[in-house]
């Protein structure tokens, strides 16, 4: 069995943070969202190689990463983009990775970005006693979050209806980017893509799949995070760090209140600094400010504000009157 991991986006709605740094590489506790899949990746014997498809600009990122990481199975799959006008849709670098590196094996495929809370392994369990190609699947409570996702419906655990963002949900239940295709569904893909469907996003391929095979749905209950924006990355963080902080031994905290979900990393300075539900990159100086709800990155130094929602560039220095 093969498994690819998505990480070709470029994460225009975390910018400034993520402008020059894959989104995937924020940290969630001392490990980063990709390193909890990779993690779960190489524990399964069951998976032999684990794909990375990112693209031109953010290749050398990753091969910076996988280099210093203790993981062996992956290996990088490179997309010919390196703008955000130029991505070929996730079905369509899917396609273009299958034909690239001829996977031709059972395959699964997971978002990088995407924080789940269970095993994989145990999703590959799922996916080989069916014998069929599979999804994950969560109830976000919400049927207006419900409508940027793909929609589920189900006959026990079979897929019995999918559609991909709706206008007007019918149900809460919505597909994640976690899914398992068996390897006679991997041609597929082209003939999908030669009939002029959408390139775009999974479920589009899963909605047209379900009609012509089946497909069953692991459902889980615990917690995902889907980290596209910075409040889902707040919210992932908020949930790792359950009400805690972490402080890196190396960051210096001088009349300084760390509330709730606070991630202060190494070499950051706290002074005279009340700081909350936050993550403050390394060498980050805060002095005399006020920080909820923000994500700092490093090396910025910030004097004398009340920062609420704010996301702060590397090397940014803002001081209050200047």
């Amino acid at each position: 069995m093969k498994a690819v991991v998505l990480a070709g986006g470029y994460a225009t709605r975390l910018w400034p943070i993520t402008k020059n740094r894959p989104k995937m590489f924020l940290p969630i506790g001392e490990t980063t969202v990709i390193d909890r899949i990779f993690a779960d990746l190489e524990e399964d014997e069951r998976v032999d190689e684990v794909f990375v498809s990112t693209n031109e600009r953010f290749a050398e990122d990753f091969e910076r990463h996988l280099a210093d990481s203790p993981f062996e199975k992956p290996t990088l799959s490179i997309e010919d983009t390196s703008e955000e006008d130029e991505k070929f849709g996730v079905v369509g670098a899917l396609a273009q990775l299958v034909d690239r590196e001829n996977v031709d094996d059972d395959l699964v495929v997971i978002a990088g970005d995407n924080l789940i809370s269970f095993d994989v392994g145990d999703f590959i369990d799922f996916f080989e006693r069916n014998g069929a190609s599979g999804l994950a699947a969560y109830d976000v409570g919400s049927r207006e979050l419900a409508k940027s996702y793909g929609l589920v419906e189900l006959d026990g655990e079979q897929v019995v209806d999918f559609q991909e963002k709706p206008d007007d949900p019918n149900s809460t239940l919505v597909s994640i980017a976690c899914y398992a295709f068996t390897q006679d569904t991997l041609p597929m893909l082209e003939e999908y893509l030669s009939g002029g469907n959408n390139p775009d996003e999974p479920g589009w391929f899963v909605q047209w799949l379900q009609s012509r095979k089946p497909v069953y749905a692991y459902t889980f209950e615990e917690a995902w995070f889907d980290i596209g924006t910075p409040e889902s990355y707040l919210d992932a963080v908020a949930w790792y760090l359950d009400g805690e902080s972490h402080v890196a031994d190396s960051a210096t905290l001088d009349n300084a209140t760390v509330g709730e979900n606070v991630h202060v990393m190494d070499d950051a300075e706290l002074l005279n600094a009340n700081v909350n539900n936050a993550v403050i990159f390394p060498g980050a100086t805060i002095r005399d400010c006020e920080v909820r709800n923000s994500i700092i990155d490093e090396k910025t130094h910030i004097e004398n504000m009340d920062l609420s929602g704010a996301l702060i560039g590397a090397h940014t220095q803002i001081t209050n009157g200047q």
